[in-house]
């Protein structure tokens, strides 16, 4: 699976998906992702009739719930693999963001207990009744009523319209105005808001957006831009010029007048923290705050902080000390006969690295929890090598092994095997354990048999075996 950068074709050409999602969440609609897909740094893919949405930040993946345009279930079900498979064979964390709270009980029975779960105060969508903007009734909403009425009594030559693509220049002119004032914020989301609703504007009409005008005395005041995903109006924008009093709520009401026709709620997205707009949204009486739900999965190795030390019936199994760093950097150089091994060191080697290069290779993938390594020894002669890799977010892990050459043929790889998965079983928790072996190498494949290990198929490249705790 292959994920490309999100770009506003690709979002036009995806509007199937965010048109059917139910979630009533902004991060899954259309204006979210070409607002902010620059700063999130977006990237999809398509899979199984869904699209998998992944963002960026802080040198971390996040990936969204997958959307099936068809609304299947099952298939957003199979498409979680796919992440899954696709974070352990790039050594990525599996985080998820935005998730719904429909969508939270069975992520968390498909992880289980060892999951970190966030759900931010100020990035939860305020949800409102509809009909409640339409009308501002009852005296819930006299503020908002005086503030309208004012308004049109300030302004009794005011209109409101939806706008056409003729109507660009102008609303680019409105924006350039009440730009100035948040491009002067100490604060690098709003520049970058405004940056994005200048690339979007061009194209709201392409999109299937809605967009609103309010004028007074000939002059836009104030606008908004939104689009309806299924019972939802979703305001992407909405802006009005300072010192026109009451703007805000006046072209509020009016493009949910003009807009939200037949639609059940209007999603005016989140505060992003900041005290005023928390304030004023508060003041429209949302019926809920949409929870958002971050999860970071852990895995069996994110909970280790050193590695542990083995003892089978004639080996120990633990770290490889620095005393035998020439004889670990001797396994790793033998290109023969670690061509199965499946990873290639020179690719990522200095020059003519040193025999420390090795070993500080292989500390280092512990320390980022890519893989748990350890030295395999006979007494104090390290003989070779086994590791645990490729954790997954399930309870599995990928196993692998490989033997100097002259302490092979005396059963210390099954025997290596063996302790390890025990350890792997019992102590980390795993419940599956896995192994690839090259077609060719028929004395791998043989040695993971007298593991324990069953075969559970095979390409033309690798025979491949699975071992379980209740095996």
């Amino acid at each position: 699976m292959t994920f490309q950068k999100l770009t506003p074709q690709d979002i036009l050409r995806l509007l199937p998906y965010f048109r059917a999602q139910k979630s009533r969440l902004s991060n899954y609609t259309a204006g979210y992702l070409y607002l902010w897909e620059r700063f999130m740094n977006t990237h999809f893919a398509e899979e199984d009739g869904c699209l998998l949405l992944r963002d960026r930040y802080v040198n971390n993946y996040y990936f969204y719930y997958p959307l099936s345009a068809a609304g299947d279930e099952i298939a957003e079900e199979r498409a979680l693999e796919k992440i899954e498979a696709y974070c352990r064979a790039n050594n990525v964390r599996l985080h998820f963001t935005a998730i719904p709270r429909e969508k939270l009980p069975l992520l968390a029975l498909r992880y289980g207990a060892d999951l970190h779960i966030s759900n931010i105060r100020r990035w939860r969508d305020y949800i409102y009744a509809a009909e409640d903007f339409k009308t501002y009734s009852g005296g819930r909403y006299s503020g908002q009523r005086n503030h309208v009425n004012k308004f049109k009594k300030n302004n009794p030559d005011y209109s409101f319209s939806l706008c056409t693509e003729a109507d660009i220049p102008e609303l680019c002119a409105f924006l350039r105005e009440y730009s100035a004032v948040q491009y002067a914020k100490d604060d690098p989301l709003a520049g970058e808001e405004m940056n994005g609703v200048f690339s979007m504007l061009p194209h709201v009409f392409a999109y299937g957006m809605r967009c609103g005008a309010l004028r007074a005395g000939g002059k836009m005041v104030a606008m908004s831009v939104g689009e309806v995903c299924g019972d939802t109006l979703f305001v992407h924008v909405e802006k009005a010029l300072r010192g026109v009093e009451g703007a805000y709520p006046a072209v509020a009401q009016m493009f949910a007048c003009a807009c939200a026709e037949g639609i059940a709620y209007i999603n005016r997205e989140d505060d992003g923290g900041d005290a005023g707009l928390r304030k004023s949204k508060m003041q429209y009486l949302p019926v809920r705050l949409a929870d958002k739900y971050n999860l970071a999965v852990h895995r069996s190795i994110d909970a280790l902080t050193k590695l542990p030390e083995l003892h089978t019936e004639r080996l120990t199994l633990h770290e490889v000390e620095e005393k035998d760093a020439a004889a670990f950097a001797s396994l790793a150089r033998d290109i023969e006969e670690n061509k199965y091994w499946g990873y290639d060191w020179r690719q990522d080697a200095p020059a003519d690295p040193d025999d420390m290069w090795f070993l500080e290779e292989l500390r280092s993938d512990f320390k980022k929890k890519n893989e748990l390594p350890l030295g395999i020894y006979l007494g104090e002669t390290l003989v070779g090598e086994v590791v645990l890799h490729a954790f997954g977010c399930r309870a599995e892990a990928e196993i692998g092994m490989r033997l100097l050459p002259a302490y092979r043929h005396n059963g210390y790889a099954r025997e290596a095997l063996l302790g390890l998965m025990e350890y792997g079983f019992i102590k980390l928790g795993l419940e599956r354990i896995e192994a690839k072996c090259f077609r060719a190498n028929e004395p791998s494949a043989r040695t993971l048999r007298a593991a324990g290990m069953r075969p559970c198929g095979e390409d033309e490249t690798y025979f491949y075996f699975y071992k379980t705790a209740a095996m």
